[in-house]
């Protein structure tokens, strides 16, 4: 869901935290029972997957101006990755079915 929702794979950071400059121009969306998606309703951007519970936003890395400061922490979904998309680095890597035992069990 996420690779087609960014076109790609989805370079993200989490917020426990988060105000918008415009939020009337941010769309939301209910993706899930637990998560919510939203979009700039002006250009279109990816900007944001929120867990409804604990409140926390996944931000897209495309959405942030500077981003030295990142670094890879770890992967989720890697058992739907394609060929291709191997990460250099020692970090963790979730299944899909592993990531989504955290999030719905909080």
């Amino acid at each position: 869901m996420c690779r087609r929702w960014a076109g790609g794979p989805s370079f993200s950071t989490e917020a426990s935290s988060v105000q918008f400059n415009g939020e009337e121009n941010i769309q939301r969306y209910n993706s899930s029972d637990w998560g919510e998606r939203g979009f700039c309703r002006q250009c279109g951007s990816s900007l944001f997957y929120r867990l409804k519970e604990p409140d926390q936003y996944i931000l897209n890395m495309g959405a942030v101006d500077d981003q030295s400061p990142f670094t890879i922490a770890s992967e989720i979904f890697i058992d739907e990755k394609p060929p291709g998309y191997d990460l250099a680095g020692k970090h963790p890597r979730l299944t899909g079915e592993e990531f989504l035992a955290t999030v719905q069990n909080g």
